[in-house]
């Protein structure tokens, strides 16, 4: 850290960096290559050694391998395979490794799209030896977080089969383990692979210990594995009710925008409810564009995103395993997207129209009212069941009952199309990326006390900014002190404008007026979507007419939702003494603007009298980070030291910011957000998470 503060000498110095748990662990052995198909069947073939190899090139072209912490790999002992499968399972696993090929293929038969290989039991062992390192050096504080690249995958094997290319079951045996070695009491488990993952849903059924999430490719049961208990009323048994959750996906074709209203408006506040202490994801990129089992239309950089909200959970430990992906280059891609994105890099931006198909509400809705006699979030939602769905009666088409032949169907053509449109996609959405991640000045003197690596800009001259006010901002500035904070706030604000700073934070004594000025310049700049969040009471309005800035304002004032509009929307807000009940605020009504507005800066102000607490604040800074690739200028009037340091600490993103106890939100509260949802989802899609909201994208 310190090598590239030295760089910028001329105009910046580093805060000495405090100790902390850092680094993303990478996990990768060649000799899980080695397992492969010795037939032709056409039913596996796309199961093969390259999605692995691929991966790991891709990720050494960007060079993300070297920045990684190296990890090795090492066989899952018996024991800990034995936490999940029986014995009879394990003992047909090794008695493979001496079969010749007629008998690998007799054994292979017995299971549903499974095939072994004289060196499968060994690769099945590293990947659950990968898997458990992993959690071991992220539960450990090594890391911070990491990804493991591994197969075979695992999340379709159950307690006696192999299943859907799965051998033992990776991610749930990581459970088990972590459960037994660090005493867990709370695992969240993600399953973004487009298939269900039958498997660990069915070993964490009766678990209040583990919450499962999985959406996938359903299509009403036609598509494999085609389980009645893959659709949205699973919800689990016995003490486990509550603790599983399926979204189905029931066509085709899904995108960027259905992902995220997942994370929204079923598992994101579930997750925050169930407070993990450990998030494992079963990362299957067959759900992105061009996989041939999945069919959907997800983007890589959506994984980017993905990853950045569950890194805002269990205070950032978060273990990624590979499972599906069947495309090479939509599969390596989107690897790459996650681990860039466990490295800390800003994330890129969204692409595609922000509207959530009619089919994804529907499934979003039906999964939100099976849960809400489980859940306090849901508590007072008016949610209810869909019994005629859009897709029931009219099916796109009868998929295969057998998935994977349709990889015959997509033919080499269409793969090569993917390939192409990936190449250039992947150049316009990727950036430099700044060379200094949260910048500062030091005008009050308190910068030593904030956390590292914050990097302190100098101020611009008195004289020039009183030109600059003179020229600009005269109708604004009326008082000298306002005129002095300036210098600072413009220097920080240019260098953020400049892409030579991602962040930054900026003391005023006025921050209305300040970021009014802010606001002005950055428009000046060549901004076009300006994302303005104002929390407490401030009285200058910038101008939102011509839609190039959105402001939010989050006060404890009544205000008339007749006073909201498109481009300037009151939100009444008043902390909960108890905890944190901003959670519900952020998720159900904030993100889902701001994600639908998608701007290219967000400016945080914090003022006077704020409605929120220090926790409320710092989680709308951490999660407003997906966006803007990740460009955030904060203005803050509170000299709150510990406020500051919390916002510092969210945008730096070297550890996660403690976002206080989660409190349910208030009928009152509930309805607030609903009341603002109903007055602004047709302008703002992502809002829509029922049907009855009224949805226009099919």
């Amino acid at each position: 850290m310190f090598a590239s503060c030295l760089k910028y000498v001329s105009w910046d110095f580093c805060v000495p960096p405090v100790a902390m748990a850092s680094g993303t662990a990478l996990i990768y052995d060649e000799e899980m290559t080695t397992h492969k198909l010795l037939w032709s069947d056409p039913v596996c073939d796309i199961e093969v050694p390259e999605r692995l190899s691929s991966s790991y090139e891709q990720l050494k072209r960007y060079h993300l391998v070297e920045r990684c912490v190296h990890v090795p790999a090492r066989e899952g002992s018996e024991e800990e395979i034995l936490l999940v499968h029986s014995s009879e399972h394990l003992e047909v696993a090794k008695s493979t490794q001496t079969m010749n090929e007629e008998e690998l293929r007799r054994v292979s038969g017995n299971y549903d799209a499974f095939f072994f290989h004289p060196n499968t039991y060994r690769c099945a062992r590293l990947a659950v030896g990968a898997t458990l390192q992993l959690v071991d050096a992220v539960m450990s504080g090594k890391v911070c977080n990491g990804m493991a690249l591994v197969r075979p995958p695992g999340h379709h094997s159950q307690r006696n089969a192999a299943n859907g290319f799965c051998l033992f079951n990776n991610v749930a045996i990581a459970a088990e383990y972590a459960k037994l070695k660090y005493g867990l009491q709370r695992i969240l488990i993600v399953d973004w692979d487009v298939h269900h993952g039958q498997g660990t849903q069915y070993v964490f059924a009766e678990d209040p210990s583990v919450l499962y999430f999985s959406w996938h490719r359903y299509e009403h049961q036609e598509f494999w594995p085609s389980l009645k208990e893959s659709d949205y009323d699973a919800v689990g048994l016995g003490r486990g009710k509550g603790f599983n959750i399926n979204l189905p996906w029931n066509k085709v074709g899904m995108g960027n925008s259905d992902y995220l209203a997942a994370f929204f408006h079923v598992l994101l506040p579930v997750a925050f409810e169930f407070d993990p202490e450990l998030v494992l994801v079963s990362s299957g990129y067959d759900s992105g564009i061009g996989d041939p089992e999945g069919q959907m239309n997800a983007t890589p950089e959506v994984f980017a995103h993905l990853t950045h909200l569950l890194m805002q959970l269990a205070n950032g430990k978060l273990c990624v395993i590979l499972e599906g992906g069947y495309h090479l280059k939509s599969l390596s891609e989107s690897v790459c997207m996650t681990v860039k994105t466990l490295l800390g890099d800003p994330v890129p931006q969204i692409t595609g129209e922000m509207a959530p198909c009619l089919s994804a509400v529907e499934s979003i809705q039906n999964v939100r009212a099976a849960h809400k006699p489980y859940w306090k979030w849901l508590m007072y939602e008016d949610t209810s069941f869909l019994q005629n769905l859009s897709t029931k009666s009219h099916l796109l088409k009868k998929p295969n009952p057998n998935p994977s032949t349709e990889l015959k169907i997509t033919n080499n053509d269409e793969t090569v199309k993917v390939e192409k449109f990936l190449e250039l996609h992947m150049k316009n959405i990727l950036f430099p990326v700044p060379p200094i991640k949260t910048a500062t000045t030091d005008s009050k003197g308190s910068a030593h006390l904030l956390p590292a690596p914050i990097h302190l800009v100098k101020e611009i001259d008195k004289t020039e900014i009183k030109a600059l006010v003179s020229g600009f901002y005269a109708d604004l500035v009326k008082e000298d002190k306002t005129l002095l904070s300036l210098g600072s706030m413009l220097a920080i604000l240019d260098k953020i404008l400049k892409k030579e700073v991602c962040n930054g934070i900026a003391e005023s004594p006025t921050s209305s007026v300040s970021v009014a000025v802010a606001l002005r310049r950055s428009v000046q700049f060549g901004f076009q979507r300006v994302l303005c969040i104002f929390v407490g009471d401030m009285q200058i309005i910038p101008n939102t007419e011509d839609g190039k800035i959105l402001v939010i304002h989050i006060c404890e004032k009544e205000q008339s939702e007749k006073t909201s509009s498109k481009h300037h929307i009151f939100l009444n807000w008043k902390k909960d003494a108890e905890g944190n009940d901003f959670f519900s605020a952020v998720l159900g009504f904030i993100l889902p603007v701001a994600y639908s507005y998608q701007p290219n800066l967000t400016v945080i102000a914090v003022g006077p009298n704020r409605s929120l607490g220090i926790s409320g604040i710092s989680l709308l800074f951490a999660l407003l980070q997906g966006l803007a690739e990740s460009r955030i200028f904060a203005v803050i009037e509170d000299t709150d030291i510990n406020l500051m340091r919390s916002i510092a600490k969210a945008l730096v993103g070297a550890s996660t910011p403690h976002f206080g106890v989660y409190v349910p939100p208030t009928q009152e509260k509930v309805n607030k957000i609903k009341i603002l949802r109903d007055q602004f989802q047709q302008e703002w899609k992502m809002l829509q998470c029922s049907v009855k909201d009224g949805i226009s994208r099919n």
